[in-house]
């Protein structure tokens, strides 16, 4: 065999070989945002929640970061599906994510013909924040305690209402976790957001409702609404002389709300880990803490893996609670 032969057959293998390399790494390169792209942080509701003060507190500092301009953009529709479809079908590589509360695992259970599943289909980046709902009254009720909604609703069932946002909120889906750990019943008028469900809550129209901190906050120093236990498993600061439902014996209830961010499914594991640390370093700060606090959440932190086990978790006991009671989207 003639050696420069075979050394030239050698060559024009591993010349080959790198081509095919550079061939399989070009797709690769191609798949991750450019350093310097901007990134969308899709809100699925209206300017204004919970969830848009997340991403509007969370966005610059994280485009400061992370030398890339980040920005916010509200997709609302379809009680958050709109927004997160976005995302679902965004490439990913970093460029859109996703900034939603537990109504992304209610919906699973609320709309089974999505066509997304909102739990397999997104990777959980970064618990944000927890968030805390109240049980309200109007004055005129005559009712000082979740004691005696219990006791009222038990004397008459079906007789007391009470009012949420719309089929499928936290709002709404927490009342119904309420009716059936203290096994009453109240009847459910759903409106088409807290806007209108307040101004008649307020009016003594409904009887009662459960709202998040902020919201009922200001109806409730002003003597305006009463506030009858809060849904939580500890009091809240912003609320300290009103009682817990299991304080309260009526009911060992949690309600918390958490918050988070999300990416597409198939989000390269590094660009995850990088948000997550980015995104838990941000929420560290005393700033963004008096900003939450200011709006009756909780900063809160977790990696990327406890977070996705906590959404599995809700998205199995909200979805028990919907087919138990039957509840189906609008």
């Amino acid at each position: 065999m003639n050696p420069v032969n075979t050394l030239s057959r050698r060559r024009a293998t591993l010349a080959l070989a790198c081509a095919a390399g550079l061939g399989l790494a070009a797709p690769m390169a191609m798949a991750q945002a450019p350093a310097d792209g901007p990134i969308k942080l899709i809100v699925p509701f209206t300017p204004g929640t919970g969830i848009d003060l997340i991403a509007r507190t969370v966005g610059p500092r994280l485009a400061e970061r992370l030398k890339r301009p980040v920005v916010v953009e509200n997709r609302a529709g379809a009680s958050g599906n709109i927004g997160t479809e976005a995302v679902v079908r965004a490439p990913a590589d970093g460029s859109t994510l996703l900034v939603s509360v537990n109504t992304l695992v209610m919906n699973r259970s609320l709309y089974p013909q999505l066509g997304f599943d909102p739990v397999k289909d997104l990777a959980p980046i970064a618990l944000t924040s927890w968030g805390q709902l109240i049980l309200v009254t109007h004055p005129r009720s005559g009712m000082a305690s979740a004691t005696d909604l219990v006791a009222a609703a038990r004397k008459a069932p079906g007789k007391l209402n009470y009012a949420s946002p719309g089929v499928g909120t936290p709002h709404h889906l927490s009342m119904e976790l309420f009716k059936t750990t203290a096994q009453v019943f109240l009847t459910h008028i759903p409106y088409r957001g807290t806007g209108p469900a307040m101004t008649d809550l307020l009016g003594g129209q409904v009887d009662a409702m459960f709202l998040p901190i902020h919201v009922a906050l200001p109806q409730v120093r002003a003597g305006k609404l009463v506030a009858l236990a809060i849904g939580s498993d500890k009091r809240h600061p912003l609320l300290p002389d009103v009682p817990t439902l299991a304080e309260a014996k009526a009911g060992n209830v949690n309600v918390d709300m958490w918050y988070g961010i999300f990416a597409p499914r198939s989000m390269p594991a590094a660009q995850v880990a990088q948000l997550n640390r980015e995104i838990n370093d941000i929420l560290a700060s005393e700033e963004v803490r008096k900003a939450f606090s200011a709006q009756g959440m909780d900063p809160a932190t977790a990696t990327p893996e406890a977070f996705g086990q906590l959404v599995a978790r809700d998205a199995d006991r909200w979805a028990g609670l919907i087919k138990i009671q039957g509840i189906k989207a609008e």
